[in-house]
């Protein structure tokens, strides 16, 4: 059994669509009563908030998942508020974890932290060498520091804090609103309502040049426990699948497995984001044992039937 599972643990972000994986992942492992607070009861962005919840979970361990996150669009609608919050909600939640005293801090961090122009496949190590794609930097700056509070609470006061960085992630489950969800999930449901209303085209954002490395929700919690039983170091650590595909190819992908005969017109007047996204993922095999296990493939297509089994099932209640 994971020594995880005599330990007290609150994950934010917990009710989200990664958090309800790692939830489930850490049940499995023995660990009973995990703590979720919902936005509702714990605005994370006010410190009040941050310490009430400390002082009600009482946690030993912390896993921190929370975001206010989205696609290109999104972010390029709400960079201040995408930048302030999640800086608010890391900072805190770390400062009042080193203050309660929690035996260990996992900071979870994002892909977009990552220079524009980083060589592929990008290593941990280049973190700091170039500023993040432009559409999406203040998110990913903003969650970039929480990896240098990890290190510099790690160096003060020997708080056992490690950070993460996933790349993209999809799956059953996933955002499929309109205004903030990514690729993926946008794709899915504009080639699956073109296909319902009998439509001939489809227009995507960019070139379709872009390439983008994907990593399936299962395997992103299962990396995310993983390290949170083994790994106590502070250099940072890359989650992903180790593979890239381009948007392009992506797109005809999910066109074949929802059985869309159609085209897709690329809107080159809309953002590709970063050029391209492939991590190195073979430190977080080295230290902790972990790697992707679902096929690309197969995760689409799972993801593909999950959301058009929602669908139908709306439209037979409406």
């Amino acid at each position: 059994m994971s020594w995880l599972a005599a330990k007290r643990v609150v994950v934010t972000g917990g009710a989200g669509f990664l958090g309800r994986c790692v939830v489930r992942k850490l049940e499995e492992r023995g660990c009973k009563g995990v703590f979720v607070p919902r936005s509702a009861d714990y605005d994370l962005v006010e410190m009040e908030d941050v310490r009430r919840l400390y002082r009600d979970a009482r946690p030993e361990v912390v896993v921190h998942l929370a975001a206010s996150v989205g696609g290109i669009g999104a972010n390029m609608k709400n960079p201040g508020s995408f930048f302030y919050e999640n800086l608010m909600m890391g900072v805190q939640m770390m400062e009042q974890g080193r203050q309660s005293g929690v035996e260990k801090f996992v900071a979870v961090g994002t892909i977009c932290a990552y220079p524009k122009f980083t060589p592929v496949p990008f290593k941990e190590e280049n973190l700091w060498n170039g500023y993040p794609e432009e559409t999406n930097a203040p998110y990913g700056l903003a969650k970039k520091m929480l990896l240098v509070q990890s290190q510099a609470y790690r160096q003060q006061y020997g708080f056992n804090s490690i950070y993460l960085l996933p790349v993209n992630l999809y799956g059953p489950g996933d955002n499929f609103d309109p205004d903030s969800s990514h690729v993926i999930p946008a794709l899915i449901r504009r080639i699956l309502e073109a296909k319902q209303r009998g439509e001939k085209r489809v227009v995507a954002w960019g070139t379709g040049s872009a390439t983008r490395e994907f990593l399936y929700v299962d395997d992103a919690a299962e990396g995310i426990v993983q390290a949170t039983e083994r790994y106590n170091k502070p250099e940072p650590v890359n989650l992903g699948a180790g593979f890239e595909i381009s948007i392009k190819d992506l797109a005809g992908l999910i066109c074949e497995l929802a059985g869309f005969d159609g085209s897709i017109e690329w809107d080159a007047s809309r953002p590709d984001g970063q050029p391209r996204r492939r991590l190195d993922t073979s430190r977080a095999k080295s230290e902790f044992g972990f790697e992707a296990k679902t096929e690309f493939r197969e995760g689409l297509r799972r993801t593909i039937e999950w959301y058009d089994r929602g669908r139908s099932q709306n439209r037979v209640r409406g």
